[in-house]
């Protein structure tokens, strides 16, 4: 039986070390369609305008950026609305990173391969710091140390985009990538991803523990929660 009750401790295959790059990049690519196709990209560009406000020049930074397709979402939304934005990417695997350099086509944007807890913004701390379908890779504990930290280094807040714990998105996406993804690192983490997800309470516990009371959390089709919080 599937435990749906607590979240799974089961690793992910693109959490190990060493994968090959055309295994990377074929997950990478079909990860962005995941996003673009399934609401990922409108739920990153939600929590972005809610702490962009009504400012025309804005600094923003994902952790765990993959591919950075979230990244060049935002950025066409910016160019769409002649908002002036400055972009930075971090993420652990150096091939991920490789993948968002070949491919993205924002153009103000630096990418680093580093642990995030590693970066050190000095006196250029980007206002709004975010991540997607990232958390759900961590354990609690290593979650309020991140939440601390995305608060710390935002001037203006931070959100998040990841996924809800439940039976109909573990069995549709299971489906759903058994059908049509050629990736094999898709067709295994997909499905764990679900079951290392969030309920809304344990979210609300997650923020609490961690000191963050000025945020909001709100359920997103498809099956994912979007919290911002306002530092």
């Amino acid at each position: 039986m599937i435990d749906y009750k607590n979240r799974s401790l089961q690793k992910e295959i693109l959490d190990q070390n060493n994968l090959p790059f055309e295994d990377i990049f074929l997950n990478m690519k079909e990860l962005q369609f995941i996003n673009a196709h399934l609401g990922g990209h409108s739920i990153t560009i939600k929590g972005f305008k809610k702490l962009l406000q009504e400012r025309k020049t804005i600094s923003i930074c994902e952790i765990g950026c993959g591919g950075g397709d979230n990244l060049e979402a935002i950025d066409i939304f910016c160019r769409k609305n002649n908002i002036i934005c400055s972009f930075t990417g971090i993420d652990l695997n150096k091939d991920c990173i490789a993948f968002a350099k070949e491919n993205s086509q924002v153009e103000n944007i630096n990418f680093i391969v580093s642990d995030y807890k590693n970066v050190d913004f000095k006196n250029e701390k980007p206002a709004i710091i975010f991540s997607s379908l990232f958390c759900h890779h961590f354990t609690n504990k290593e979650l309020d140390e991140m939440l601390n930290w995305m608060k710390k280094n935002s001037t203006v807040g931070f959100f998040i985009n990841d996924l809800q714990r439940h039976p109909i998105a573990y069995y549709s996406i299971q489906l759903a990538v058994n059908i049509f993804s050629k990736s094999y690192l898709v067709k295994n983490d997909a499905p764990i991803s679900v079951l290392r997800g969030f309920k809304k309470n344990e979210w609300k516990n997650i923020l609490k523990k961690a000191g963050i009371e000025n945020y909001s959390i709100k359920w997103q089709w498809a099956f994912r929660f979007l919290i911002v919080a306002f530092n």
